[in-house]
């Protein structure tokens, strides 16, 4: 049975998936408390990372070091970058990069790590057919949307700032940690997925659009990866 590492950035993300655990231990590393056993019949550890890059990447990093997890999934919420995705609909990471790293100053493109073979990290995709499958087949309401997550250490809120991330990076949705849980991932050689649940538009309603619909979208990201985890061969 593979280990599943889960990683939610808030407590909201995470709590309902700790409250299902069985045969829990609780381990507090860094600050964090992980949270290992059993979850729908797979073998789970559970954390809340907190908020930004440098938290998921440390986060990660102890999940395999002191864990030996087999693969990473990171579920929370983000902010839509594309007009077609609606609030509560799940996009799935089919790569992700940092859209807040910028070292044009030695020549780089904007978003290109210095002295790193790729800057732009893929998503397993044995992982992303099988979280698309299972989206569609229980919440059959909800939109599902396979594409580039664009992450930094920012709450995008301005519809200039978000056009530009669209234009730069082709981005379908923008939040504060799966880039670098993915780039933890791929130096690790572990398979990764982002799972993220649309809770506002990333311009200037992003918010009020946030505080009204964030429960929504944690219930529909919830839903998919209870299901999801006891699906992963």
């Amino acid at each position: 049975m593979k280990k599943i590492g889960i990683i939610g950035a808030m407590e909201e993300e995470i709590k309902r998936l700790k409250d299902k655990m069985e045969k829990v231990k609780i381990s507090n590393i860094a600050a964090m408390d992980f949270y290992e056993g059993n979850l729908n019949n797979a073998s789970v550890v559970v954390v809340r990372s907190g908020i930004g890059k440098v938290n998921a990447a440390i986060c990660t990093q102890i999940l395999v070091d002191r864990f030996g997890i087999d693969l990473v999934i990171n579920t929370g919420v983000a902010g839509s970058l594309r007009n077609e995705i609606d609030i509560a609909d799940i996009v799935l990471s089919t790569d992700a990069l940092q859209h807040d790293m910028d070292a044009t100053g030695f020549g780089y493109k904007v978003g290109e790590i210095p002295q790193m073979k790729k800057s732009v990290f893929e998503a397993d995709k044995y992982l992303i057919d099988l979280a698309e499958k299972v989206c569609k087949e229980n919440l059959p309401n909800v939109g599902v949307h396979k594409g580039r997550i664009v992450s930094g250490d920012q709450f995008i809120s301005d519809a200039d700032k978000k056009e530009w991330l669209l234009k730069t990076f082709d981005g379908y949705c923008t939040e504060m940690e799966g880039a670098a849980i993915a780039q933890a991932a791929y130096l690790n050689n572990i398979p990764f997925l982002i799972i993220r649940a649309i809770s506002d538009k990333a311009d200037h309603s992003a918010e009020m659009a946030f505080n009204e619909f964030e429960a929504i979208a944690i219930d529909n990201s919830v839903k998919l990866l209870t299901e999801l985890i006891k699906r992963i061969d």
